[in-house]
């Protein structure tokens, strides 16, 4: 029997649509979930293969293969009080093709061998089996931030201070008991000290179980294509990463009041959430933002009907590119007024769609948005290029290759795709 609320701590690192799914969620229900830090603690914790933590895939009651089910993100609650991140270089000879992956101990050649703790610093996790340093990933340029008991700001700290958190870097991180993973603060990296920054939750993996086994942290074209012919046991073809559904999407504007769209590529659809960050510029430059745990709590709806390839995003109207952004009546009436003479009707009723392309490349990824924005409108591509250009945008959402194609379209093509109700929920 399905439920109205489900709440979930249990974590996971590879998304394999094989393995029983948690739940099952009501269409309509709400999913809470506890979620672990992203990027750098699943980086620096050699025994799993993945670059990320995530909620285990929940199924979801009437989500079939060809539907799409709508994530509308109600709050995000900041848990961590610190967190640890910055800019990685990889370390030969601690990896085998993907140091996300494939973790080696340089000592006895072990894959993802299982570990211990000594100390603090990069040198702190220890292969079980021979007792030598594991670590991937060098942190060049780091740092320790700190947040206020509102969770409203963040203050990076001096050396000494980061040295202070990392004796206790679990319990600053607030690791939900669901977690394998050491937390980064272990590494105490003050780098960059006496930085304020403004706290702006957003959610960077959130979507629906890919339809062949993947690391959580490559569902995505652009991490995704780190898989093709790789040296290890979760290498995948070409055709096969077509089966993403581009989860790992790094878009700042996946906030609280987003909604995000996602396909149903297996059946039960298979909902999951982690990488929450504390905040996150255009393009995530640095490779990594400031990751936290985090209670995120998700309204789930099922779309019967509705095939997409990768996730659809309404963003908050302030969050909108401004040519995006839905016509004033005022705008309207002038518009009637000027064109009243000309003889010819002109669209007013519209809404801003928003589509996300990833590939290897932003040129690869726009050209990905590109053509899931035509196949969704029924437009041409030329012509989605010129609407694009002109009522909308594209922005970056992670380097190299995540993506949002941004353009205002028609109400009469949002109602025959059975959306008109969510656009005009999130944007009237």
């Amino acid at each position: 029997m399905a439920n109205r609320i489900v709440h979930t701590s249990k974590m996971a690192w590879v998304l394999d649509p094989k393995e029983p799914m948690d739940g099952l969620v009501a269409d309509g229900g709400t999913i809470v979930a506890r979620v672990s830090p992203g990027c750098w603690g699943a980086m620096i914790t050699p025994d799993y293969a993945s670059g990320h933590e995530v909620t285990h895939p929940i199924a979801v009651e009437g989500a079939e293969i060809g539907d799409s089910v709508c994530l509308k993100i109600k709050k995000i609650n900041i848990l961590s009080l610190a967190t640890t991140s910055g800019t990685d270089s990889f370390i030969d000879g601690n990896f085998v093709g993907d140091p996300f992956v494939a973790k080696q101990c340089p000592g006895c050649g072990l894959i993802n061998p299982k570990t211990y703790l000594e100390g603090i610093g990069e040198d702190a996790i220890k292969c079980s089996a021979c007792k030598t340093s594991v670590k991937p990933f060098h942190l060049e340029n780091g740092y320790t931030m700190l947040f206020n008991a509102e969770r409203t700001i963040g203050v990076t700290v001096p050396p000494q201070i980061s040295e202070e958190i990392a004796c206790q870097s679990q319990q600053f991180s607030a690791i939900p008991t669901g977690s394998c993973q050491y937390s980064s603060n272990l590494l105490a990296k003050g780098d960059l000290w006496g930085i304020l920054a403004r706290v702006r939750p957003m959610v960077g993996n959130i979507g629906s179980c890919p339809s062949v086994a993947m690391p959580s942290s490559h569902n995505a074209g652009d991490f995704g294509s780190f898989l093709i012919n790789a040296p290890h046991q979760y290498a995948l073809t070409p055709e096969q990463l077509l089966q993403r559904t581009d989860g790992h999407m790094d878009i700042n504007e996946v906030g609280e009041g987003a909604m995000v769209i996602v396909p149903v590529k297996v059946a039960k659809a298979g909902i999951y959430v982690g990488d929450v960050h504390a905040m996150m510029g255009d393009g995530e430059v640095a490779g990594h933002t400031t990751d936290v745990s985090a209670e995120v709590i998700i309204e789930v709806s099922v779309i019967k009907g509705l095939t997409i390839d990768g996730p659809i995003v309404l963003p908050c109207c302030e969050n909108l590119p401004l040519l995006a952004r839905p016509y004033t009546d005022a705008e309207k009436n002038e518009a009637a007024r000027f064109c009243q003479n000309y003889g010819f009707p002109i669209e007013t009723d519209v809404y801003p769609v928003q589509v996300v392309g990833s590939g290897t490349d932003l040129n690869t990824a726009t050209a990905n948005g590109l053509t899931r924005m035509a196949a969704l409108t029924g437009f041409s591509i030329a012509e989605v290029r010129n609407r694009a250009t002109i009522t909308g945008d594209i922005q970056i959402g992670r380097l190299p290759g995540v993506v949002q194609v941004t353009m205002l379209t028609p109400a009469s093509i949002l109602e025959k795709l059975n959306l008109l109700h969510l656009y005009k929920m999130q944007y009237q």
